[in-house]
């Protein structure tokens, strides 16, 4: 048997031209580049933007400088420390993020918060406290409208917001007559907060407690 392949190489040299080939494969990226400036690693991106965003935040006047990438729920989490409103799927699915901005109800994962200059943000933070509960609030404990509690929060700040749709004559897309005031029916509330996934399954119990304020507001 020849020692030699079809190009005239050794066993040798083929093994020997393999194992540089295994050592060029596995030097890192840097070394195979291109020779470069020094101001390529500033490119926009590795550059980190920051801008000034100020907003109103549960009746207080909050300034943040932050990353431009950073969402509305982040900087209130991460930043201002208000935890309540939570992350769950962080993709706008869950509505465990619902936050109240300029009067509507939001997915504030879905949102940067530089896009909210001088904003006015509500969370579940300024709804209510330990000592004074707003009314759905103490209608979600009367009525058992929350088991883990983790979406309790976007569920209770959605709901504050379908109350003002209702109250404002806003229909949905199961409103019988759009032209008609909108009717406080189980199915209507069940649509207007379809947005808001609760995995504990407590729903008759959420809309129970809407329900109930809902009756106290007429």
């Amino acid at each position: 048997m020849s020692d030699s392949d079809d190009n005239g190489l050794s066993r040798r040299q083929v093994l020997a031209l393999g194992g540089g080939l295994v050592v060029l494969g596995s030097a890192p990226v840097s070394t195979l580049a291109a020779p470069h400036d020094k101001g390529a690693d500033e490119s926009p991106v590795r550059r980190t933007v920051t801008s000034t965003v100020a907003f109103v935040v549960n009746g207080r006047r909050r300034e943040l400088e932050l990353d431009n990438r950073t969402s509305l729920l982040d900087a209130m989490r991460e930043h201002l420390h208000l935890t309540g409103s939570k992350k769950g799927c962080d993709q706008g699915q869950c509505g465990a993020c619902t936050m109240i901005v300029d009067g509507q109800r939001i997915n504030s994962c879905l949102t940067l918060a530089i896009m909210h200059q001088d904003a006015e943000i509500t969370t579940i933070e300024g709804l209510g406290t330990t000592e004074s509960l707003h009314p759905l609030q103490a209608a979600f404990v009367k009525h058992d409208g929350y088991q883990c509690g983790y979406c309790t929060p976007g569920q209770i700040c959605s709901a504050v917001s379908v109350l003002d749709e209702i109250k404002r004559g806003i229909p949905s897309h199961v409103s019988g007559d759009i032209t008609a005031p909108p009717q406080l029916t189980s199915n209507e509330l069940r649509e207007r907060m379809s947005g808001n996934i609760c995995r504990c399954g407590a729903y008759s119990n959420i809309i129970e407690a809407i329900t109930e304020v809902a009756g106290e507001r007429a």
